[in-house]
């Protein structure tokens, strides 16, 4: 090269790149002796005269090499790797004298040290182009970094980060000296800039996501404290160098070049406009297509832990790990798209990797080039292009549609596919995405979720409500400890998204459940699931079964578990408007009913093994309540009373003996608790005892002789209304015939002679006051409601002394047909019970839901339209009313 190359250089800086034009003016005097000045540009960059703060010192400097570099490759005196290792040079040398002037400013005296800066992307690996930021990671030692008196360490550091960028990014009228972007660090929107190296160390080993993997193939200590820096890499090499090939870190690289195209894929017709970096055939692609070998072999082979792209494509072709052609080729490429990126950015010094789209800037950057004009610049560039292409796509294979993950796409498609709320629809995608949740840590977890991705948003676009939809499964996935399975099921099971949907839509009690307890959905796989619950016996067999034997708490858990998947089935049927409320109903009775004979049976005998048993004497669970007229709604609990048989004087005969009645109050106490102990496969049921003699305050467990005694005797009003839906459901036969035959005669007026229409009107008043509607649509405990129905029915049954059946349904229609109650009562019964079944579902606070959800419950009820729902409630309420209002006249 002579004297004449360097001239055209500045010819062609002065013609084409107004920033290189500017720094011409103002650093004139290293024209003077360009040839010496290009020997050690970075010798001549720092040869300023005169004292003045390191931070305009190092703005100086930054511009006198901006310079000398661009001559330098202007003139073609630098090549590539030339221009890129000065200029990641005098990154290394700036960052480390900010991170010495910040800690030198702060405490004078002491040694700079405990403070380093670990490299990534170009810098790391040494190919900084014109106009790059910088991606470091700043970490420290609390044990050596110098703090001032009483200071903490950690406050320390951020302090000398925060200078240190400010050193680096302040800009004035000398200019700046790099951009810095932290990014990079773990957990960036919730950590400091700073970090304990520990804390790193620990987060690398534990918690870090594959992309970070690919981003320490190129991390190196570049400044501060470079020992402590290299103790920290050396800590977590093995995470980076895996032996075993992970290729959900492979396939987490591929979803980012996929983001990336998506992104830019208007930039992806190559011509004007075309993104050299980040479009199809550009820099980023053959960046991936080394670091993907590299992460697939490099565990096995030290000698392809090399950081700069084309030594990594050498070494990977050197080693048979990729075709030497491809790699020849992928080089030539970087090396052109480097070259004009450098063009690009020398025009105006601007962090820029797109080829102009006017003709008049893109002939200005291919003469700047050296070349005719834009459309010879662009038909050098082409073959390149193509070529990258498709060696990068021949490494993605043919994979299945994965959807965009860019946000500007992806948010015009979720609009496009029907989402309510697109914007927030994307932000919640994008956090899986990013895998904060504990189920999405694992790149499993996040591959599954990528391949379920596509037909659970179709899904959820196409729901009734498609922002309640997304939420609730969002909140679902927050509290899952793995979700693997869960997508995997899904992704097999296209028709359990979609009901899966409609529950996440109009069930917040149900979406609650499987929050909890993921594994629910799988007892919807079999179409069996959407039919009615079997028979009682049948529900007991399948409870009862005993694969490991007598394991008392395997036992807990499998009941648990059934009864947790049978209830959440019967959920499922009324919103996939498979059954009838009330049949639903009967069916959450059945089974909790098999639930307590199962439970309590397996109770007894765990009871016995310690206690014996006591001679000639046994335990009887009566039912009231709902439970005893056979129609759970999903939220009830149970009204149970315990009671046993035999002489309440006599002891148990086992290894410790105990005295009946103490033995059966903490048999019932176990009973209990085996009904209501939330375990691992959770909770069960809410147990309440309070409808036993004397409440509350009475023991737990009562013999039948005092049963007897207290409900001829003692029993109040309240108690023997409560008694008209009593069921025996645990026990012999024979002692479940001999409770029977205690109601049946109480009820039939073996009970003290009361008021029985004062009472019962002194107590539908009292619970008003205390117990108001939760809203409107209470189908409960509004006037006229259930509760105004069952007093109506209980009062009309003590007073004449008939139509006694447990189910309510099956009292009025005997007191119907007895002329004590109006025919339109069964159909109000029918209407109240299908909603309050249905709205515990869908609207446990009572309050109006949404459209969609008010068209599923008019089916459930069988209306047309929730406007006939509600026309229909309300008349209904009406009657009722009247009804009872009729009754407590006296009439």
């Amino acid at each position: 090269m002579n004297s004449g190359d360097l001239q055209r250089a500045v010819d062609l800086a002065r013609s084409h790149a107004p920033f290189l034009a500017m720094l011409l003016d103002r650093e004139s005097p290293l024209l003077d002796d360009l040839e010496h000045a290009l020997i050690d540009p970075l010798k001549t960059a720092r040869g300023l005269d005169g004292e003045m703060p390191e931070a305009r010192r190092l703005r100086l400097e930054r511009r006198r090499l901006a310079l000398l570099v661009a001559l330098g490759d202007l003139s073609g005196r630098f090549d590539l790797t030339k221009v890129t290792t000065l200029l990641s040079d005098f990154a290394d040398d700036a960052l480390d004298r900010a991170i010495r002037t910040a800690i030198r400013e702060r405490t004078p005296d002491a040694e700079p040290r405990g403070f380093a800066a670990i490299a990534l992307g170009k810098l790391g690996s040494r190919e900084l182009n014109y106009s790059s930021d910088i991606d470091p990671i700043l970490i420290f030692d609390p044990a050596t970094l110098p703090c001032k008196p009483r200071e903490v360490p950690e406050d320390a550091a951020v302090r000398i980060g925060r200078r240190v960028i400010e050193i680096l990014q302040a800009r004035d009228g000398d200019g700046y000296v790099l951009r810095v972007d932290l990014r990079l660090r773990p957990s960036p929107e919730a950590t400091p800039i700073a970090l304990p190296v520990e804390a790193a160390i620990s987060y690398y080993e534990s918690q870090a996501l594959p992309w970070e993997r690919a981003a320490f193939i190129r991390a190196r200590a570049c400044a501060g404290d470079r020992a402590l820096g290299g103790l920290f890499l050396e800590a977590i090499r093995p995470f980076v160098w895996r032996r075993a090939v992970d290729y959900g870190t492979i396939r987490e690289i591929r979803d980012i070049s996929r983001r990336i195209r998506d992104h830019y894929a208007q930039a992806q017709a190559f011509g004007p406009g075309f993104d050299l970096k980040r479009g199809r055939g550009g820099i980023r692609e053959i960046e991936f297509f080394a670091q993907i070998h590299q992460l697939i072999h490099g565990g096995r082979d030290p000698a392809l832990r090399v950081p700069a792209t084309r030594d990594a494509l050498a070494a990977l072709a050197v080693d048979g790990r990729i075709d030497a052609e491809d790699a020849a080729a992928l080089t030539d490429a970087y090396v052109e798209f480097r070259t004009v990126e450098h063009r690009l950015q020398m025009v105006d010094d601007l962090q820029t990797h797109t080829l102009p789209k006017g003709q008049e800037a893109l002939d200005n950057v291919a003469a700047l080039h050296g070349l005719e004009d834009g459309a010879t610049l662009i038909e050098r560039l082409r073959p390149h292009v193509e070529r990258v292409g498709r060696v990068y796509d021949a490494l993605a294979g043919e994979e299945e549609p994965r959807l965009t993950a860019d946000p500007e796409t992806l948010a015009t498609r979720l609009a496009a596919a029907g989402f309510d709320n697109p914007a927030g629809a994307l932000r919640i995608v994008e956090g899986w995405r990013g895998g904060g949740y504990p189920a999405l840590r694992s790149p499993q977890a996040r591959e599954a979720l990528e391949s379920l991705l596509p037909g659970l948003l179709d899904a959820f676009a196409h729901a009734p409500d498609s922002t309640h939809a997304i939420t609730r499964f969002d909140a679902m996935l927050s509290r899952l400890p793995s979700a693997i399975n869960f997508f995997r099921l899904l992704e097999a099971q296209p028709g359990l998204t979609r009901l899966l949907s409609a529950i996440l839509c109009h069930a917040p009690t149900l979406a609650e459940q499987l929050g909890r307890r993921a594994e629910l959905l799988d007892g919807l796989i079999d179409a069996s699931a959407l039919e009615p619950v079997a028979e009682l016996p049948e529900l007991i067999a399948e409870m009862a079964a005993r694969e490991r034997g007598v394991d008392y708490q395997w036992q807990l858990e499998h009941v648990r578990r059934l009864v947790g998947e049978k209830r959440f089935a019967l959920g499922a049927q009324i919103i996939a408007g498979a059954s009838d409320p009330i049949d639903v109903s009967h069916g959450y009775a059945r089974i909790a009913e098999a639930a307590i004979e199962v439970l309590a049976m397996a109770t007894v005998d765990e009871f016995q093994r310690a206690h014996g048993r006591v001679p000639e004497s046994e335990l009887v669970i009566l039912a009231l309540g709902r439970m005893g007229g056979r129609a759970l709604t999903h939220a009830s609990d149970l009204d149970l009373v315990y009671l046993f048989t035999g002489d309440y004087s006599a002891e148990s005969d086992g290894a410790k003996p105990l005295g009946a009645v103490t033995y059966y109050n903490r048999l019932a106490q176990r009973v209990t608790g085996a009904l209501s102990v939330a375990t691992a496969a959770g909770p069960l049921y809410e147990v309440d005892t309070r409808l036993r003699p004397s409440g509350a305050q009475g023991p737990l467990s009562v013999s039948l002789d005092a049963f007897v005694r207290y409900q001829r005797e003692d029993a109040w009003t309240w108690e023997h209304m409560a008694l008209t839906r009593a069921r025996p459901i645990f026990g012999s036969a024979a002692a479940r015939a001999a409770v029977q035959g205690i109601v049946d005669d109480v009820l039939n007026g073996a009970r003290p002679e009361r008021n029985i229409l004062a009472d019962a009107a002194k107590m539908r008043d009292e619970i008003a006051a205390h117990k108001p509607p939760a809203g409107p649509l209470d189908a409960k405990l509004l006037p006229g409601g259930l509760v105004d129905l069952e007093f109506a029915v209980h009062v009309l049954q003590l007073q004449h002394r008939t139509a006694f059946a447990p189910q309510l349904r099956d009292a009025i229609v005997l007191l119907i047909a007895e002329g004590l109650l109006p025919p339109t009562m069964a159909d109000a019964y029918d209407l109240l019970g299908r909603l309050l079944v249905t709205l515990r579902l869908v609207a446990p606070d009572a309050q109006p839901p949404g459209e969609t959800t008010q068209a599923l419950i008019a089916r459930a009820v069988g209306l047309g339209s929730w406007d006939a729902v509600v026309a229909s409630f309300e008349r209904t309420r009406q009657e009722v009313r009247d009804c009872w209002a009729q009754i407590r006249a006296g009439g």
